[in-house]
């Protein structure tokens, strides 16, 4: 069996850069990795996800049935998984921007009582995990943005969707990902100094010193 790093972090954060980097410094140290991202955007699965990001099921995403659009997303990644399960059950590294943690995050946002929410992560923790037999993650890490200065980089990159063009919404989901960090242990990478982002290159740094120690783990021997 192989392995399976999840890079996390709210719209903005530098999700996609992060990945990218990692993966080719991996390559150039000849590891056998592949990138995969959520959603699947090139796929018919996320059909319904496009029309829920466009607002098809209504403008404001808190108004959207939280497990009603988990689905959504949980089945796009079902869906996904058959293009590199192959690959990973014979042992590659799989480098995923967003999986599972950033359906958790997004619809978790939309509940105000935290036993909702608790309730909620218990139920598509099981349908992804269980149900659908995804697996689980070897490591997570969220790359901690502030929303503050994730809004200034979304608006720099432009493309906004029914997330992103509500600021309370992502303040929200920001503090959702804190949460679920914490519950489910992930690595958690600062991105930001005193109200500025640190360089991608710091925090690819800090990245690949937490995917080598992982990696390195991997091949001590048991005694």
């Amino acid at each position: 069996m192989g392995k399976l790093v999840v890079i996390e972090g709210s719209d903005g954060s530098g999700k996609a850069t992060q990945t990218r980097k990692l993966y080719e410094r991996l390559r150039d140290l000849e590891v056998n990795v592949r990138r995969v991202s959520f959603p699947n955007y090139e796929s018919e699965s996320s059909a319904l996800i496009k029309m829920y990001l466009r607002g098809d099921f209504g403008g404001d995403a808190e108004a959207v049935n939280p497990y009603a659009a988990a689905a959504f997303y949980a089945v796009d990644r079902f869906a996904g998984f058959v293009e590199w399960k192959n690959f990973y059950e014979r042992g590659g590294l799989v480098l995923s921007d967003r999986y599972v943690g950033s359906n958790m995050a997004y619809q978790a946002a939309k509940f105000k009582k935290k036993v909702d929410r608790t309730k909620f992560l218990t139920w598509l923790d099981d349908l992804e995990y269980e149900r659908f037999k995804l697996p689980r993650p070897d490591m997570t890490i969220f790359l901690d943005m502030p929303p503050a200065i994730s809004a200034i980089l979304r608006k720099e990159r432009g493309r906004e969707d029914i997330h992103e063009n509500d600021a309370d919404y992502m303040e929200k989901t920001y503090n959702a990902y804190k949460e679920i960090a914490q519950r489910f242990d992930w690595k958690v990478v600062p991105c930001a100094d005193k109200n500025f982002a640190r360089s991608t290159t710091d925090i690819h740094e800090n990245i690949l010193a937490l995917v080598e120690e992982l990696l390195i783990k991997s091949f001590e021997p048991v005694d």
